[in-house]
C-alpha cells in the first residue's frame, strides 16, 4: 500500500493506493488555527538568541514571512511546548 500527501492551504488529504490498484481519498485533519505570528509585541533577545516574548530564535524570527506553512507549524509546536508565547492578561 502506497500513501501520497497532498497539502493546500485549506486542508490535507491523503490518497492511499490500496492493494487491488484502486485509490481511496482521506481526508487529514487541518493544522490548527493559529494567529499570523506568535509575535506579542514583547521583543527581547538581550541576553540570548530566543525571543522572550513569543519564543522564536532570531533566525526564525527573521525569516517567518518566508517560511512555509509547516515550517511554521513546527516552531509553534516548539514553542507551545516550551510554554509561549507568554501573553498577558
Amino acid at each position: 500500500m502506497m500513501t501520497t500527501l497532498y497539502k493546500t492551504k485549506q486542508a490535507m488529504s491523503v490518497t492511499t493506493t490500496k492493494t487491488d490498484g484502486s485509490e481511496a481519498d482521506i481526508a487529514a485533519p487541518p493544522n490548527p488555527v493559529r494567529a499570523d505570528t506568535p509575535c506579542v509585541a514583547v521583543c527581547s533577545t538581550t541576553f540570548d538568541e530566543i525571543c522572550r516574548g513569543c519564543g522564536r530564535t532570531v533566525v526564525e524570527v527573521a525569516t517567518w514571512v518566508v517560511m512555509d506553512d509547516a515550517e511554521k507549524e513546527l516552531v509553534w509546536q516548539r514553542i507551545l511546548s516550551q510554554g509561549y508565547p507568554r501573553r498577558n492578561g
